[in-house]
């Protein structure tokens, strides 16, 4: 398809963690242009929808998800002249972090879909790879400042499990009592449920939820090997 006039797109980096592993979901596309090769998942907005709408939808599309079982927020513009082939195309990009997902369906026009770990991702289309290192920059960012670690948990985890989201997606170990002692000084980052649950070594653990926080005081700041 040749376009004659300015078009927009989403584009989706959709990070979950399956595995012990961060990883991206990627479609392989069956159409031109870049057929054949892997690309973030994303699409034309269409004439009756806002890009948000859009991102939704292509969210439901790939996933089956809600967006409210995890997190979704517009990461930025990518608009550079000859990005996309087929003509001027101006692409709005969205981060969203969900819990552990199944594995992925292709859309009609992928020949192909696979979460892949984000370590191991080789060059993708268009300019995708940039705007999956911008996802990744921002999702490590804000774990720091915000409670966003628990998009990629259950609706109820223990410290350990949520330690375990901030050492795989930074790529860190923490010190566990450390780690334990600086989120729950947080005020509002997680609320104790009153239950707990038998975790590693068959030892019970005290369950946590998700508190009313937007921001974490104090934050937790990555460790400079990170």
């Amino acid at each position: 398809m040749t376009l004659n006039m300015a078009a927009v797109t989403v584009d989706l980096v959709l990070l979950t963690i399956r595995g012990g592993t961060l990883q991206v979901l990627l479609i392989r596309r069956g159409i031109p242009p870049f057929e054949g090769q892997w690309a973030l998942p994303g699409g034309f907005v269409l004439p009756d929808e806002d890009l948000d709408g859009a991102a939704v939808r292509e969210l439901r599309e790939e996933t089956g998800l809600d967006p409210r079982a995890g997190h979704l927020e517009q990461l930025g513009a990518y608009g550079a002249v000859g990005r996309d082939p087929r003509g001027r195309v101006v692409t709005i990009a969205y981060l969203a972090l969900l819990p552990d997902l199944p594995a992925p369906v292709a859309g009609s026009d992928a020949a192909g879909a696979a979460w892949q770990p984000v370590e191991s991702v080789g060059a993708l289309a268009f300019d995708h790879e940039r705007i999956l290192g911008d996802g990744l920059e921002r999702a490590r960012a804000k774990l720091e400042y915000t409670p966003l670690a628990t998009a990629f948990c259950p609706p109820v985890f223990t410290v350990a499990e949520l330690r375990g989201v901030y050492e795989t997606v930074w790529q860190t170990r923490l010190d566990p009592r450390n780690f334990h002692r600086k989120v729950t000084g947080a005020e509002g980052f997680v609320e104790p449920t009153g239950q707990t649950a038998i975790r590693d070594r068959g030892r019970p653990a005290q369950l946590f939820r998700r508190g009313p926080a937007k921001l974490l005081h104090p934050p937790l700041l990555r460790p400079a090997s990170a």
